[in-house]
């Protein structure tokens, strides 16, 4: 079983519930079952022109599936809770959901379709704070420094607030 961690967030309608519905989904999945999640968090929006502001939660999760096999079902998840990948400008609008895979496993993966780690992942604030919550002493497969000192090396971090409970 692999031990993979992904990023929640959402800031278009229920943001909330739209999280709550996502991290449910996995654990219907044969062989994928939910492991810790963090406290959800709002957060300024990093990177996007909109006012709307997200809410952020990280979950690690086991699963059998393979990383393109998890990624497939990431996609379906989103397609299944209304997220419209981008507008038709190609310009990254507001989102009922995002599911990002950050790590899986220590491994490091480069294909067209995926790369993880993710690969800006040590640049934002939303992914990093929820993460220290869960796995503070998680090692960068690339950067050999833990989730924390990431954290310590961020420069002008989005603003994060604790915004409610578990997922």
């Amino acid at each position: 079983m692999a031990i993979v961690y992904l990023s929640l967030g959402s800031n278009f309608g229920d943001r909330l519930s739209y999280l709550q519905q996502a991290a449910s989904m996995f654990n219907m999945i044969d062989g994928t079952s939910i492991v810790a999640s963090s406290s959800f968090y709002e957060t300024e929006p990093w990177c996007m022109k909109t006012e709307n502001w997200f809410v952020n939660a990280v979950i690690q999760i086991s699963t059998s599936l393979l990383p393109e096999e998890l990624l497939n079902e990431c996609q379906r998840i989103e397609q299944k809770l209304g997220r419209v990948r981008t507008l038709p400008n190609g310009q990254y609008g507001d989102r009922t959901i995002d599911i990002d895979i950050l790590f899986y496993n220590d491994n490091v993966i480069s294909t067209e379709n995926l790369i993880i780690p993710h690969r800006l992942l040590q640049r934002r604030a939303f992914v990093l704070v929820p993460m220290l919550e869960i796995a503070q002493d998680f090692i960068h497969p690339l950067f050999k420094k833990t989730i924390a000192e990431l954290y310590e090396e961020l420069e002008n971090p989005e603003q994060v607030f604790l915004y409610g409970t578990r997922v």
